[in-house]
Parts: C-alpha cells; structure tokens; sequence
C-alpha cells in the first residue's frame, strides 16, 4: 500500500504524464474539449483575495467564552433507602436517618474554570454578532474583541441548539456590518475565504474552494439537527467556529462550524452552516427571540434507484414519504406513503433536506400547494403549515406492538388475518379495513423491515387488501421478484410504506 506521500507523488506524476501526451497530439484528432474561461494572472487573483479580505477583517470578531468554577455533586456511595439496596427494610422511612445517609452519599468538588476561543462576526450596526451555538452555550461570561483592539462583554446572548447557531449584542459604536449573501447559489468549484482566530490567532485568512454542498448531519455532526453543510478546504482549525466562510463577492455564504479530522488539527475538510439557514434563525433570533419552524409531519426518503424504477421517476427527483404522522398537516392534506413531493409552494424538491428547509421556513398558519406523484400521475394537495412541536423526536417516535411466535408464514415472513372486531380489540386497531398482522417470522425481510404484529396491511403495490386471498392475488400479479410496495398502518394510526425485492 502506498503511503500519503506516495499517492500524492503519483497523482502529480500522472497528471504531468497526461499533459506530456496531449502535447504530442494534432489538434484535429484531440476529442472536442471542454470550454474553459479565460483565468485571471495570478496578481489579479491575488489583488481579488486582498481586497475580500481587506473589506471583511473589520467585521470579524474573537470570542472568549468564561466558565467559572461551581461546585457540583456526585454520588459517592449506595444509600440504604435506594430501591435496589439489600437491607433497606432494616432502615425503616425515619426521614432523620433518610437525609443523613444521603449527605454522605455525596461528595463536593469544585469544577475549574475554563476558557473557550471562538469567533463571530457582526451583521448589524447596532452590536449584533453572528456565531455557533457551541462557542457561547453554557458560558457565564462572553468576551468580544474587535479587529480594532476594542474589547466588550456580550449582554444579549441569543440560541438556537437545532442548527449551532446563535446571535450575541454588544454596546458599541462605529461598527461595520458585513453582508450576508445566497448560500444556495454557490457552487461547488468557487473560490472562498475562511476568517476565525484559530489557535487564539486573530484575524486569519485562509483560502480554498467550496468542495461540496448538502452535507446532511450524518456526515457532520448528529448533534446539530438541521443543516445543509457546505464543505471546503479552506483550512479551519479549533477557534474557527463561528467565523465567516466568504465568496469572491465579499458575501458571507456560511459560518465555520466543524472538521473532518484524525490529528484534531486541519486535515482538508471543513464544514460550514450555510447563510440561507443561519440568515434566517439569526433573523428570528433578532425579533422574536425564538425559532418557529414549520411542520408538516412526514417521515420522507430519497428516492434511490430502485425507488425510482419502481415510480417511474427519475432518481434524486424528489423525496418519497415513508411516513404519515397522524393528526398532521401532511395528513389533513391526504399526503400518504408512497407519495413522492416534488414541490412545496413553487420551490422544486430534489431531497428530503430541500423539503424539511422548505417547510421549516414556511408561515405557521398559512396554506400552500404541494405537488406530488402518486402512482405515476401528478397531483397537487393543499396544506396548511403548524408549528414543529416542542419535542419533535417525540412528535415522530414509532410504538411496537408485542411480537409472538407463528409458523403460518408467507414468503416476506408475515402471517396475516383478515380483521375483525376480536382481532381489533387484541391490537388496539382502530381502522375497519385491511389485512393483521399477526405474526412476523424472526430475521426475515418483513422483520427487517420494521413490520410488526398488529400492523396493517391496507395496500399491496397500489391495491386494497382486506383478506388473505385478495393479498395473494397482488402478490401474483405483480411479482414478488419484481419487488412489492406495503402501504402499512400501526395500531397508533401511523402510516408508512415498505418496499420488498426477494432476489
């Protein structure tokens, strides 16, 4: 295997190849090239990156988050009035005793003060600065040193945990604002400048290009929960967070946020909350001091290959609901699974990231058209846009049903029934339609796909169900090789759909 350096003088020693060979070739037998516009000398581009920076320097901000010392306690010992202690009932409930036993099952220590380095940037004259979450969250006392030396305290600190961003106010004057611009019309390929104080080294400029867009938490970080990070290479290091990614134009397209790293140092990949995100909360931030995102209550998927083949759609074309919330808007509107959104008041849908951002930003309150492919034909829905409720995990979390052993399985690994009052009243099923699930064979394709006793079966690939036979029949027809789409309800009223191929 060859080592880091080893690759890297190969590639070089490739490239250099190829150019050698192009040189030798008449122009009339090269293949049609690509156009290529004309590049800048390298002092223009240099000129460009000096002025950028010039123009952005004043706006950029150090941050000393201070946390002080607190004393904190810690368990040190069982107390004999703990549920699970052995002789309890040898204590009695005498609260004297209680009270006394639990002082000296803590133990007191102080925690030290801690110092952490962040960056920001201003864009408001009045003192408003932009930045992460987790350079301000939790500090007792928030520091801001301008480009011109001038030190203040933070007064106004302002959060929003969901996607690491957050606003702080100082009391200056003779403040330059810098500009926010369009994050969505970047491309992957542009020239941008990353500005922090990494390391405490104020004032930093580095260069690189934006290397990808749509970065999902995921890739990233699964404790910011909504983000489409842009990715780059300009270098970004601890103390970064919080600094402005910036284009060519002088515009801030995306704040600082994490990197992809094995030293813990900067390691080519840096990630960045794009400013068609953070604009907006930082917005909300300022006037409302809080976040309202819209709710539509799906659960949707990408549209992969097979999916696509399935619908006869195009892959990456939209996003396929998987999941109805009962009681939601996306249920009020008949939105059911297998629909595919494709678009949300006018704004084309390509991911299930586009839509949560479309919908997140959307008037609580207000109707708006969504248009969906369902079974192949185009149809639009009205939905009227909630509030994201306060425990969105909550909101979403599914419930199973008791499994139980059963040897009558099908193919898939399901034993069904049709349903009746006896059935429905076991499970708890309020639907008067469809095929129960009363059995799921351990380990099989059903089972792994998340069905369980108690389950609905309400459609096989496009067609009600309400018996066994009527289940077998849509099973023949379509084929079980040629993959078969479940439209499922649980005992709850969530509806989702599962998707199977036996090869």
């Amino acid at each position: 295997m060859s080592t880091g350096s080893q690759w890297r003088h190969n590639v070089i020693l490739m490239l250099t190849g190829g150019l050698l060979v192009a040189g030798g070739m008449e122009l009339n037998s090269r293949p049609e090239a690509m156009a290529v516009p004309a590049l800048p000398k390298v002092d223009e581009l240099s000129a460009a990156f000096r002025q950028v920076a010039s123009d952005a320097l004043p706006s950029i901000v150090s941050i000393e988050a201070v946390t002080k010392a607190k004393q904190v306690k810690v368990p040190n010992q069982q107390s004999p009035f703990d549920d699970d202690f052995p002789f309890r009932q040898f204590f009695g409930n005498d609260p004297r005793l209680e009270e006394l036993f639990r002082n000296r099952g803590q133990r007191r220590y102080m925690t030290p003060p801690r110092k952490g380095m962040g960056s920001g940037f201003i864009i408001n004259t009045n003192g408003t600065i932009l930045t992460n979450n987790h350079v301000v969250n939790g500090a007792d006392e928030i520091k801001v040193r301008l480009s011109d030396g001038r030190e203040f305290t933070a007064k106004d600190v302002k959060t929003d945990p969901r996607t690491d961003v957050a606003i702080v106010k100082i009391d200056a004057t003779n403040l330059k604002a810098i500009r926010l611009g369009d994050s969505r019309a970047t491309e992957v390929g542009d020239w941008v400048l990353a500005i922090g104080s990494p390391f405490g080294l104020d004032l930093t400029v580095t260069a690189g290009i934006i290397s990808a867009k749509g970065r999902d938490k995921n890739t990233v970080s699964r404790m910011i929960e909504r983000a489409e990070f842009l990715q780059t290479d300009a270098a970004i290091n601890p103390g970064n967070s919080g600094g402005p990614l910036i284009n060519m134009r002088g515009e801030v397209i995306g704040i600082n946020t994490a990197i992809a790293t094995e030293s813990g140092g900067y390691d080519g990949i840096g990630f960045a909350i794009p400013t068609h995100i953070a604009g907006w909360v930082s917005h909300q931030l300022m006037t409302t001091g809080e976040v309202r995102r819209g709710y539509l209550g799906t659960k949707v998927h990408a549209v992969d290959a097979k999916t696509a083949k399935n619908l006869n759609i195009k892959a990456q074309e939209g996003a396929v609901v998987y999941e109805v919330v009962p009681g939601s808007p996306a249920e009020k509107a008949g939105l059911e699974p297998y629909d595919v959104a494709v678009s949300l008041n006018g704004v084309r849908i390509d991911n299930p990231s586009a839509l949560q951002g479309v919908v997140e930003q959307l008037t609580i309150g207000k109707t708006y058209p969504l248009e969906i492919l369902r079974e192949g034909k185009r149809k639009t829905l009205q939905v009227t846009i909630e509030e994201l409720p306060n425990d969105s995990a909550a909101a979403q979390r599914l419930e199973s049903g008791d499994e139980r052993s059963t040897s009558n399985y099908d193919k898939l690994g399901l034993e069904l029934q049709s349903l009746t009052k006896d059935l429905a009243r076991q499970y708890g099923i309020r639907a008067s339609s469809g095929l129960v699930v009363v059995g799921v064979q351990e380990g099989s394709i059903a089972d792994q796909s998340g069905i369980k006793p108690g389950d609905i079966i309400e459609k096989v690939s496009g067609h009600a169900v309400n018996s066994v036979e009527e289940y077998e029949r849509a099973k023949e027809q379509h084929g079980v090789n040629d993959g078969l789409v479940l439209i499922v309800r649980n005992p709850n009223g969530r509806r989702f759909y599962v998707a199977f191929r036996i090869d």
